[in-house]
C-alpha cells in the first residue's frame, strides 16, 4: 500500500472548495482519488450519493464538519477519478471502501453515508465493525424494505438519465417550496462552482452498476431486515421530510431495527436536506460524534 501524495496532512487548514485531489493505491491495485482536510484523532469518512463524485459534496457542509475534525471524502472504485470498474452490489462497494480505509492506514473511523453511500456504510458496519466508532446514515433505508425496489419513474427520470439534469437535481434534492428551492439554488452554486482541480465525471457504467446495486438492495426480504440488528454501534439516522427518493418512513424503520439509533427528520427539505440544512446538520453530527461512548 502506498500513498501517492504525501501532502495529506498539510491540507488541514484548507477549505473544501480549495482542497486538492490526492491519490492512494490500495492492495486491490485500485488508485483511489480523495480529498482530506481538518484534524482529529478519529476521522470522519464520507460516502457519496448515487452518481456523485468528490465535487458533489457541498463545500459548506464539509467545511462545517471539518471545523472540529478531520474529514475525508473519496471516490469509490470506478467512480470519478478512481480507477477500476464500479461493482454492481453494495457488498462489493463496501469491500472496496474498506480497501481504501486500509490504504489510508485509518484504523478506526466515524462513517457518514449519504443515499447509496448509506447502504455501503451499513454493509461496512456489518463486515468490519471494529473499523468504526459511530455511524451517520443520511437519506437511508435498510436492505430488504418493502417498496424500495427501484425508484419512482419521475425520480429515475430526473436523476438517472444519461446526461445530468440540473432541474431534475433540484426536483429530487429539494422540496417544492420557495424556501427549499432557494436553498437548492444556493447549494448548487456552491457544489458546481468549483473551477480548479475538478474531479472526473461519473460514467454511464457507474450509473448502471449503482442502480443495479440499489435495485438489488431494495428487493423485499423480511429476513434481510434483521441483518441491521447486528450493527451494535451508535447510529444517527437523518432525512428530509419530503424526500421522494428514499421516503422518510424508511428512516424510522431503519432506526427501529438498529439497537442504538436516534433519528432526525429535517423540515421543508428533501433528499439533499444535509446541503439545505448544512449548519444544523453539521451541528447535530458534531453533537452525536461528541457523545460519550
Amino acid at each position: 500500500m502506498t500513498i501517492a501524495n504525501e501532502q495529506t496532512r498539510t491540507e488541514a487548514l484548507v477549505n473544501y472548495a480549495d482542497a486538492s485531489i490526492q491519490r492512494v493505491t490500495a492492495v486491490n491495485a485500485v488508485e483511489y482519488a480523495y480529498r482530506d482536510l481538518g484534524d482529529s484523532d478519529v476521522p470522519l469518512v464520507l460516502l457519496q450519493h448515487f452518481r456523485g463524485n468528490l465535487d458533489n459534496w457541498d463545500p459548506a457542509l464539509v467545511d462545517a464538519l471539518a471545523a472540529d475534525r478531520r474529514v475525508v471524502t473519496f471516490d469509490n472504485v470506478g467512480v470519478g477519478a478512481t480507477t477500476g470498474r464500479t461493482p454492481s452490489t453494495i457488498e462489493a462497494m463496501a469491500h472496496d471502501a474498506i480497501a481504501f480505509l486500509e490504504a489510508m492506514n485509518l484504523q478506526r473511523v466515524d462513517l457518514l453515508g449519504f443515499s447509496i453511500g448509506s447502504f455501503v456504510a451499513q454493509e461496512v458496519a456489518l463486515i468490519r465493525p471494529d473499523l468504526l466508532r459511530r455511524v451517520v446514515l443520511a437519506s437511508s433505508a435498510p436492505q430488504g424494505a418493502a417498496g424500495m425496489h427501484g425508484w419512482a419513474p419521475e425520480v429515475i427520470g430526473a436523476v438517472g438519465a444519461p446526461e445530468p439534469n440540473p432541474q431534475g437535481y433540484l426536483d429530487v434534492f429539494f422540496a417544492p417550496t420557495p424556501t427549499s428551492r432557494e436553498a437548492g439554488q444556493q447549494a448548487a452554486g456552491r457544489i458546481f462552482g468549483r473551477t480548479a482541480d475538478r474531479d472526473e465525471p461519473t460514467t454511464w457504467q457507474t450509473r448502471q452498476a449503482q442502480y443495479d446495486a440499489v435495485c438489488a438492495w431494495g428487493i423485499p426480504n423480511h429476513s434481510l431486515l434483521e441483518r441491521v440488528a447486528a450493527i451494535d454501534l451508535p447510529v444517527f439516522v437523518a432525512n428530509g421530510d419530503s424526500d421522494p427518493m428514499i421516503l422518510p418512513r424508511y428512516s424510522y424503520l431503519l432506526a427501529g431495527l438498529l439497537p442504538d439509533a436516534r433519528v432526525t427528520i429535517y423540515p421543508d427539505s428533501a433528499h439533499g436536506f444535509l446541503f439545505q440544512h448544512h449548519r444544523q446538520f453539521a451541528a447535530d453530527v458534531h453533537a452525536f460524534l461528541q457523545e460519550a461512548d
